[in-house]
């Protein structure tokens, strides 16, 4: 049984500002540091947790939830199934939500000997967790940029969806709740 904490580290920020690159980045660079070779070590050692698996259910997205700050997600599971067991000494797995199917799709597994854990994603630092991270840094990008990117990710149709819905409930929720100014780092990418 392990006894030690992990590092916990947060990226939040806009949609496509490069927050899983950047996570992925860091946990290369942590497994490169840290001598870890294989990439079934590189996983279970620095592990990183996606805030998209937290997307929110069809049966949760009421009006009166997404008119919420921050309601966009499914905070209260993320809250249940890692944040509460962020310190558990013997790991555990949580459950990952599929947008495009709109349904779980498995779990993943998060193993006590994690040394590091990176959440990635908006809605990362969403109050209602507390501070349970040691790190926090927000990622950020001109607005070109970011329709640019998620022209190339995820075509035109969903660029709409992006400017009508996803982003002005991301901005919503940074200035309702002051994500920027909480974050140790602000990264302009």
């Amino acid at each position: 049984m392990n006894n030690r904490k992990p590092l916990i580290i947060a990226i939040d920020g806009m949609a496509a500002a490069g927050k899983t690159t950047a996570a992925l980045n860091l946990q290369r660079e942590i497994a490169n540091e840290s001598g870890f070779v294989t990439q079934e070590e590189i996983e279970q050692k620095i592990k990183i947790i996606h805030m998209d698996d937290f997307f929110l259910p069809m049966e949760l997205r009421t009006e009166a939830r997404l008119s919420e700050a921050g309601g966009n997600v499914h905070y209260e599971r993320f809250m249940e199934e890692v944040v509460a067991k962020l310190q558990n000494t013997v790991g555990f797995e949580y459950r990952i939500f599929d947008c495009r199917v709109m349904d779980y799709a498995g779990t993943v597994k998060v193993d006590a000997s994690a040394e590091v854990i990176i959440i990635e994603g908006a809605y990362s630092m969403h109050p209602y967790f507390g501070k349970y991270y040691d790190k926090s840094f927000f990622y950020e990008t001109s607005p070109e940029t970011q329709k640019e990117r998620i022209l190339q990710r995820n075509g035109a149709k969903q660029w709409e969806m992006f400017c009508s819905r996803w982003i002005p409930m991301e901005m919503r929720y940074f200035e309702a709740y002051g994500i920027e100014e909480k974050c140790d780092s602000i990264v302009k990418n």
